[in-house]
């Protein structure tokens, strides 16, 4: 009884220690903000200035995906007073980077029976980037991970109610939540044989007040900006699955380690102890089959649908397959310790650990000590946001020259709005609806995935344009009326998506006559 005491103790202490490391691995690189989380920091902004929820002032469109997010930095803004919104975002994303990080080993050590896959996946989850980028990023992507978690942590104790309650909250932290809900709903209902009728109700109670206030507001409760962003950018019909399936191959950034040939091996070795930790999952409880098929189903979705997959859209499957690799690792070292004809459980914790370890290794060498741009600390590799620096002196730039009502046109919009405050002219569609009017645009004018047509800034007739040059090349640049109607007050030097600068337009005083 003492023995067992001690042992809960000592997990009590060692997953409060992971916890901490979350935080401390999410506090250390410091804010390094992506551009689409300014967009949310501006409608959470206007929130509480009284300007209600909208983006630009008295234009009710509905540009984020994440209102929860939305209204939570709102009350975090009015509570504590702080207007620095990317640190009150690293603040409320590191509390829930640990809240993942107690929650994926409770997860696992529910489906699989045992303490150690627990705490390996809460040790990779506590450093990965996949994680770590975007709660220094100031996406939802923590909050959306922790929903998910503790939906399939409901769902897996029986617990229907909560599970209902999280789902709720889970969709209005981002709509790309459904895949997994959808799995773990099908599932009560394949078990009950009967719609129920109870959960729903809550979860429709605790949605119904965001639905009316949305449909008022906005027409709709569903954000337009999925619908935009499908029209602007042109991919190949492949590019999704391509991504995904490199994604898949380096869970743990293999790739900044190993060659090419090492890289497939390791996916090889990741598929059939994947399989492997999945039937033992299963034959463990044939209900945990959601949580199972989850990473497949999203890998799915995303490669049929092809959208434009950004950089946080590959990061939720990513604790649920991280538990059916590590669930592997265990299943290789317990049936290793069989053959091996031992009762003591050393060979299989050893096996574990050698394994763990390496995976480990290649987690942390995706993390570099000197970033070469932002806070000289520790930090992810992928945690890029050069761009984001380099709208941000752009910003200042036309902040000098602008004045009360000028209007500011751009393609990406987050640091540009938030940080002049003008009124904003979304060449995307996010928060200007009618820019998609302009789309599908000639393919001709594409140099890469995006383009901005002369017809579409000269409609909007902006005080300003700042784009990356790739962005209007064969388009925008060269037309005639764009180039008489405005002058360039200042060029970025950067080759950024192979771009010949980042260039400022402002409109002349005294357009130029037309040749």
């Amino acid at each position: 009884m003492r023995q067992e005491s001690d042992q809960t103790r000592l997990e009590w202490l060692l997953g409060v220690a992971l916890a901490v490391l979350a935080v401390v691995a999410r506090l250390i690189p410091g804010p390094r903000t992506v551009d689409d989380a300014y967009i949310t920091f501006r409608y959470a902004r206007n929130i509480v200035e009284g300007n209600g929820f909208v983006y630009n002032a008295a234009e009710h469109v509905l540009g984020t995906t994440t209102p929860l997010y939305t209204l939570l930095l709102a009350g975090l803004k009015w509570i504590f007073g702080s207007a620095d919104f990317p640190i009150l975002a690293l603040a409320v994303n590191s509390l829930f980077g640990a809240l993942s990080v107690a929650l994926i080993a409770r997860l696992v050590k529910q489906i699989t029976g045992h303490h150690a896959p627990a705490l390996a996946a809460s040790l990779l989850w506590a450093l990965t980037p996949h994680s770590v980028t975007f709660a220094i990023g100031g996406m939802e992507t923590d909050l959306t991970i922790t929903l998910l978690l503790a939906a399939a942590l409901a769902h897996v104790s029986g617990r229907h109610t909560l599970l209902a309650a999280v789902s709720a909250l889970a969709l209005l932290a981002r709509p790309d939540t459904a895949i997994l809900l959808g799995l773990l709903w099908l599932d009560v209902l394949i078990a009950r044989r009967r719609i129920p009728w109870k959960e729903g109700l809550l979860g429709l109670a605790i949605l119904t007040p965001w639905v009316i206030f949305a449909i008022w507001t906005f027409g709709s409760p569903v954000t337009g900006s999925v619908a935009a962003k499908s029209i602007t950018y042109r991919l190949p019909p492949e590019a999704d699955l391509v991504r995904l399936l490199q994604h898949y191959a380096t869970p743990f950034f293999e790739h900044e380690t190993l060659p090419s040939a090492g890289v497939f091996a390791a996916f090889a070795c990741y598929l059939g102890l994947g399989t492997l930790g999945s039937l033992r999952i299963l034959q463990r409880n044939r209900r945990n089959w959601p949580l199972v098929l989850y990473p497949l189903v999203y890998f799915a979705v995303f490669a049929i649908v092809n959208p434009l997959l950004f950089r946080w859209y590959l990061s939720p499957p990513m604790p649920f397959y991280y538990v059916v690799i590590l669930a592997g690792f265990w299943s290789l070292a317990s049936d290793l310790e069989r053959v091996a004809h031992r009762s003591t459980s050393r060979i299989r914790l050893a096996v574990f650990a050698v394994l763990v370890a390496a995976v480990l290794g290649f987690t942390l060498n995706a993390w570099t000590l000197h970033p070469d741009h932002g806070p000289d600390r520790p930090a992810p590799k992928m945690a890029w946001f050069r761009l984001e620096q380099l709208y941000a002196q752009a910003a200042d730039t036309v902040s000098a020259a602008a004045t009360s009502g000028d209007t500011l046109c751009a393609g990406d919009i987050g640091v540009l709005g938030y940080r002049t405050r003008l009124h904003i002219l979304d060449t995307v569609g996010l928060v200007t609806p009618e820019s998609s009017a302009h789309y599908p645009a000639d393919p001709e004018i594409y140099v890469i995935n995006y383009a901005i047509p002369a017809g579409l800034v000269l409609d909007l007739d902006p005080d300003f344009v700042i784009i990356l040059e790739v962005y209007g090349r064969l388009d925008l640049l060269p037309n005639p009326q764009f180039q008489a109607r405005y002058q360039l007050l200042q060029k970025i030097e950067t080759d950024i998506y192979g771009s010949d600068g980042m260039l400022i337009f402002a409109r002349r005083q005294n357009p130029l006559p037309q040749r």
